[in-house]
């Protein structure tokens, strides 16, 4: 089995910037199969929707509201992915899933959330 621990949320003010942490622990044999890290963002009242993905390619994608302002990255070493995010707006509040895809046989992971506040 695969834990996610998600860190770095809070309250911050629109404009601002915040780095949400999502690390990975368990067996070396499920780590080794991750293929897509992604994060995911759920407010009150909404769908859980995606925010960003980044493959094992190193490939990433962006939703269209965060694009240019959200940034994913990994640090497989540490197995943990990143997700800066800069000029935040009121929008952005939600709690925020790290999420993880493992191939040969296909999982999916979820970790617990950590609320993410903006305020103006």
């Amino acid at each position: 089995q695969v834990q996610l621990a998600e860190s770095g949320g809070g309250l911050v003010q629109a404009g601002g910037s915040l780095r949400l942490s999502c690390a990975a622990s368990g067996r070396i044999s499920d780590i080794i199969r991750f293929n897509v890290w992604g994060w995911y963002r759920q407010a009150p009242g909404k769908q859980r929707e995606l925010v960003a993905t980044i493959a094992k390619s190193a490939n990433t994608n962006y939703a269209a509201s965060v694009k240019g302002r959200f940034t994913i990255s990994r640090d497989n070493a540490k197995n943990t992915v990143y997700l800066q995010m800069n000029s935040l707006k009121s929008e952005d509040t939600a709690v925020y899933y790290c999420n993880v895809v493992t191939t040969s046989p296909y999982e999916n992971y979820w970790g617990q959330g950590t609320q993410v506040t903006v305020s103006s």
